[in-house]
């Protein structure tokens, strides 16, 4: 019987029953034996940063969201910008717009973005390295900790990349997170999205590398500043809670 309908007599068939085409997205399960306990220690934190719980004695009063964000390269990158207008709109003495160049060879090498989200301040941060090994991880977090007096308690919601961790060969991280009041507070395994520092990341694709294509390191570098300091002096805007209420998904 469906042989004998016309694709456009289907849509309007499925669509009376209810039926629409979508996408389908894959999630991968966490297989951390301590999935349970970690994610509730997240979202406890979150819970003190966002004003509904009052933070016990000897918990942190301050939450930054971690993580890293790149590699980033010296590409074009597909996305938006502003051009002129084309169709019957168009200049008739501009030719036809340039396509973004293709690249085969990348002899640049990348960089890697630390940022931290302060949830109570709503305040973004980043540096911007050539490596990200511990010494680099441990080097951003000594900055966030300076934010505060020593006698604050800070936590730092992080994934469970190699340089984040305590290791029997390695004990760099917990060694320093005792010695200066901090709590490391770790995302289980795949979970990722628990940590809210990722929204922003979107936020920041869509608007530095979207639609680009820079030619150093440090021009691609003065955007990503730029647009930090922007970001923290527009955190309300409209647009950009759009997108970043989008992406959130802790």
């Amino acid at each position: 019987m469906v042989d004998d309908i016309s694709h456009e007599g289907l849509r309007v068939l499925l669509r009376e029953e209810g039926v629409s085409f979508q996408r389908v997205k894959t999630w991968k399960t966490s297989r951390d034996p301590d999935y349970a306990a970690k994610k509730a220690r997240v979202e406890h934190l979150y819970a003190i940063a966002d004003g509904e719980v009052r933070p016990e004695p000897g918990e942190p009063e301050v939450i930054f969201c971690v993580d890293e964000f790149g590699p980033l390269n010296l590409q074009p990158h597909p996305g938006r910008q502003w051009a002129e207008r084309g169709g019957k709109h168009k200049n008739p003495g501009r030719g036809p717009r340039p396509r973004r160049r293709a690249t085969y060879t990348r002899p640049h090498g990348v960089r890697h973005l630390f940022a931290a989200l302060d949830l109570g301040k709503d305040k973004l941060y980043g540096h911007i390295k050539t490596i990200k090994k511990r010494r680099q991880f441990l080097q951003f977090c000594r900055y966030l900790r300076g934010l505060y007096p020593p006698r604050v308690r800070i936590a730092i919601v992080c994934d469970n990349f190699s340089p984040h961790l305590t290791t029997n060969k390695d004990s760099r991280v917990g060694d320093w997170a005792k010695a200066n009041n901090v709590e490391i507070a770790y995302t289980p395994t795949n979970s990722s999205w628990l940590n809210r520092i990722e929204a922003q990341f979107t936020a920041l694709r869509y608007c530095t590398l979207d639609g680009t294509d820079h030619t150093t390191h440090t021009e691609q570098a003065s955007m990503i500043r730029r647009y930090i300091n922007w970001r923290n002096r527009h955190a309300n805007d409209k647009r950009l809670r759009e997108i970043v209420n989008r992406a959130n998904i802790a």
